[in-house]
């Protein structure tokens, strides 16, 4: 009984859709051309992808597309760029090269000029001539010298050289790798910056993002990409990229890439891009061991090496202080530290996360307004954690050595070494957080019973005597080393 009124209602339905269905058809159809749209011709094509129609059986879009709009090569596609804002005269300064001596192109020099950077850094000064020409580089240069300026200043200026490409989906012509999340956001926002009124179209994908969103960001050509290895592979196989017609390579902080293991993943992306002389290659590295110089040599064709300050791994910029603390009166060290520095930002490192998890605990407990990053931190959570510490609102952050290369924010006033770090190169990286873009900054390290142990790898790195005093003996009188021009 309930099987037959079950049929009886699907009876009724159906010829109720059936009615609605014959008189939807009478209606739509037009008598003349003035009554309505013309139904599609015989000759259109149907494709299955996109379109506002939609098939009742399969649920697929469908649209119908005449033969002369079906898909082809675009057009290239004309960057739209900001109007240039007047020029401002740089004066000749002796000892010192301006950018306006390279005869870069007005969209460059208009950017630059907003940034204030009207005098070339040392590593810049060496790179730019080589670069601009088309050569290969190899730069050894520590953080904070202006590196990534001179390769996107050079990347922009190769680009308007050549002009606008043909147009297509996910294909790229400049690709800048780098290991970290941090470093790759970072490179992005310079890109931004330095190519504001070239009108190019900029990208970065990296992971621990929502995929999709960074997928929509791949439509169209892209002038140039920033990312990570992990994710540009990703891209890779899924037919989300195209680097068959790259023109440019930049491979940033290559050492740590090394370090992290990435070099098997990075030469699978080499292998994707073409080869020299067809692409050029720039190579950047804060040290230059052994390994590094190999991979330099397979991938770069007759490069030229840059070595910003060739005698010296740290700066002039950077004051250097060790003092002597056993691992029980740490804490009660940096405390005394962080209630009688002038700084402007602190940060902190330690080189477990454990640790900067009770670190930043007891900290808090103490009154004092920190924040912790780590690899294992949300990346949203990282992420604002860095914006918060860039626009001051935390003015300490702990972190371990996975933020030495990712946090590049200027006005960092102090770098503490809670803990000397296990490997000579990364104490390098770390104090390099402090002493950016021409300021002065510090440095402060904790050598307990296990640290000393470092300390003879760490001299000979650094090619001076180290020689550690007690915390007491601080001259906190003496600030005006930090954070000034």
């Amino acid at each position: 009984m309930i099987n037959k009124f079950k049929k009886k209602i699907r009876n009724f339905f159906a010829h109720i859709g059936g009615a609605k269905r014959t008189t939807a058809s009478l209606l739509d159809v037009p008598s003349s051309p003035a009554q309505g749209k013309l139904p599609p011709p015989e000759s259109a094509q149907i494709h299955q992808r996109k379109g506002p129609v939609q098939n009742r059986k399969t649920r697929r879009n469908i649209h119908y597309t005449s033969p002369e709009n079906s898909r082809g090569p675009k057009a290239p596609r004309v960057p739209k760029s900001l109007p240039l804002p007047p020029h401002e005269h740089v004066p000749e300064m002796e000892g010192k090269k301006r950018f306006i001596d390279f005869q870069l192109p007005d969209q460059i020099l208009r950017a630059v000029q907003d940034l204030k950077f009207n005098y070339c850094t040392p590593v810049q000064e060496k790179t730019l001539p080589f670069s601009i020409a088309g050569r290969d580089i190899v730069g050894k240069a520590q953080t904070g010298t202006g590196k990534t300026a001179a390769f996107l200043i050079t990347i922009f200026a190769r680009l308007l050289a050549k002009g606008p490409v043909p147009e297509k989906s996910g294909s790229c012509r400049a690709l800048v790798i780098a290991p970290t999340r941090e470093l790759a956001i970072q490179i992005s926002k310079d890109c931004e910056l330095i190519g504001k009124y070239c009108g190019f179209k900029n990208a970065v994908v990296f992971g621990g993002m929502d995929r999709r969103e960074q997928r929509a960001t791949l439509n169209g050509n892209i002038d140039i990409l920033v990312g990570t290895p992990g994710r540009i592979i990703d891209f890779c196989r899924s037919a989300s990229l195209d680097f068959s017609h790259a023109e440019i390579l930049v491979i940033d902080e290559a050492d740590r890439m090394l370090d992290m293991g990435f070099i098997p993943d990075v030469k699978r992306i080499v292998s994707w891009l073409p080869k020299p002389p067809e692409r050029q290659t720039m190579f950047f590295s804060a040290t230059l061991p052994e390994d590094v110089i190999r991979l330099s040599r397979t991938w770069l064709s007759d490069p030229e090496t840059i070595e910003s300050e060739p005698d010296k791994p740290v700066t002039d910029l950077i004051k250097q202080n060790f003092y002597t603390v056993s691992e029980g009166e740490k804490f009660d060290a940096l405390l005394h530290f962080i209630k009688n520095l002038k700084y402007e930002r602190l940060l902190i490192f330690s080189n477990r996360k454990d640790k900067i998890f009770r670190l930043t605990r007891n900290l808090q407990r103490a009154g004092v307004n920190c924040e912790m990053l780590s690899g294992d931190i949300d990346q949203k959570k990282r992420l604002k954690v860095i914006e918060q510490f860039r626009a001051a609102k935390i003015k300490i952050v702990i972190a371990t050595d996975v933020a030495s290369r990712g946090i590049h924010i200027d006005g960092v006033s102090y770098v503490i070494n809670y803990d000397l770090p296990d490997r000579p190169e990364d104490y390098i990286h770390r104090i390099g957080r402090t002493g950016r873009a021409g300021a002065k900054g510090a440095s402060i390290s904790f050598v307990c019973e296990y640290g000393a142990y470092i300390l003879r790898e760490l001299e000979v790195l650094l090619g001076q005597k180290i020689t550690c005093s007690f915390p007491e003996e601080h001259d906190f009188s003496d600030n005006s080393s930090c954070g000034n021009k």
